[in-house]
C-alpha cells in the first residue's frame, strides 16, 4: 500500500507542491529510461565498472604492482583469472585498479569541463555583442585542432602524467559544451519569463545563474554522457602513447602499450584491457542515447 501510494503521489497530474512536481518529473524520467533496454544495459555496466573500481582493494586477488618473472605471460587460470603480463603481474587485479585511474581521469575531466563550458556558453549567449564574438572566437580556436593532437601538445608542454593528461583533455573538451550552452541560452534569453526577471531589476549574473543555466543542464548532461566514450579513448590514447599515466600505474591504455608486441602469441595480455575500454565506451554511449531520449524534449 505504501509503494502504491508513493507511486500515485509521484504520478499525480495535479501536484500540490513544487517538491511533488519535481519528484514527479524525476520519476517519470526514470520510468522512460527504464523502458529503454539498451540504456539500462549501459547503466548497469557503468555502475558495475564504478563499483568494481572502488572495491578494487577488496576484489583484487593480487597486488597489481608485484612482479613474478617466473610466471610471466601465464594463461588465464585459477591462480590468475585473466592471466599475467610480461612482468608476471596479475592482469585481473591490474584491470580493477586501472579502472580507478581511467575512470578517475574521466570524472575529473567532466568536473572541470562541464562548469567551464556552461559558464562560457551562457555568458556568451546572454551577453551577445562583443562578448559573444570574443568568447566564440576563442572557442573556435580550440575547435580547429583535433582533440588528441591538442592534448598531446599540452601534455608535452607540461610533463607526462595523470594530472597533466586530465588538464590537457579538459582544455580540449570544453568547446562543444560552450557551443551547446550558447545555443540553448539564445533560445530562451528573449523569453517572457526572462523579460519579467529584467523588469524586477534582477542583475544579469543572477538571471544567468538562477534561470538560464539550469535550463541548459539537461542538454549538457546528455552531451557529457555521450562524450564519455571519447574522453575514455583520449585518456587511454595518451596512456598508450606514454603521455598519460606512467608505469607501473595500471592504466588501461598504458597496459595495451606495454603488451602490444604479444598480441599474436599471448593475445589475452593486450586484449583484456582493450575489452575494458571498449565495454566502458559502449556502455556510456548506450546510456547517453537513453538520456537523450528522456531529457531532450526535441526527441519526444
Amino acid at each position: 500500500m505504501s509503494a502504491a501510494f508513493s507511486q500515485a503521489w509521484l504520478l499525480d497530474e495535479t501536484p500540490a507542491s513544487r517538491s511533488q512536481a519535481a519528484w514527479g518529473r524525476r520519476y517519470r524520467a526514470w520510468l522512460d529510461l527504464r523502458s529503454n533496454p539498451l540504456a539500462m544495459i549501459g547503466l548497469v555496466v557503468v555502475v558495475a565498472f564504478v563499483i568494481l573500481s572502488l572495491a578494487a582493494p577488496l576484489l583484487a586477488t593480487h597486488d597489481p604492482g608485484v612482479q613474478n618473472l617466473t610466471n610471466r605471460l601465464a594463461k588465464p587460470s585459477v591462480a590468475h583469472w585473466l592471466g599475467t603480463d610480461e612482468l608476471g603481474r596479475d592482469i585481473y587485479s591490474r584491470i580493477l585498479y586501472g579502472g580507478r585511474v581511467t575512470l578517475g581521469m574521466v570524472i575529473a575531466v567532466v568536473l572541470l569541463v562541464a562548469p567551464l563550458g556552461l559558464a562560457v556558453g551562457c555568458i556568451a549567449g546572454y551577453s551577445g555583442g562583443a562578448v559573444d564574438r570574443i568568447l566564440m572566437r576563442v572557442t573556435d580556436v580550440f575547435l580547429a585542432f583535433p582533440r588528441l593532437i591538442l592534448a598531446l601538445a599540452f601534455v608535452a608542454a607540461l610533463k607526462p602524467g595523470v594530472e597533466s593528461a586530465v588538464l590537457a583533455i579538459a582544455l580540449t573538451a570544453w568547446p562543444p559544451y560552450a557551443r551547446l550552452a550558447r545555443a540553448e541560452t539564445m533560445t530562451v534569453r528573449n523569453s517572457d519569463f526572462i523579460a519579467a526577471c529584467r523588469l524586477t531589476g534582477a542583475p544579469a549574473g543572477r538571471i544567468v545563474l538562477r534561470h538560464i543555466a539550469p535550463l541548459c543542464v539537461p542538454s549538457l548532461v546528455v552531451r557529457i554522457t555521450l562524450d564519455m566514450s571519447s574522453i575514455i579513448i583520449t585518456a587511454a590514447s595518451l596512456g598508450f602513447l606514454g603521455m598519460g599515466a606512467q608505469p607501473p600505474s595500471p592504466e588501461w591504455g598504458a597496459m595495451i602499450a606495454t603488451a602490444k608486441r604479444f598480441i599474436f602469441e599471448q593475445w589475452w595480455v593486450p586484449t583484456i584491457p582493450g575489452l575494458a575500454i571498449f565495454m566502458a565506451s559502449l556502455a556510456f554511449n548506450f546510456l547517453g542515447d537513453g538520456l537523450r531520449d528522456v531529457l531532450d524534449p526535441k526527441q519526444r
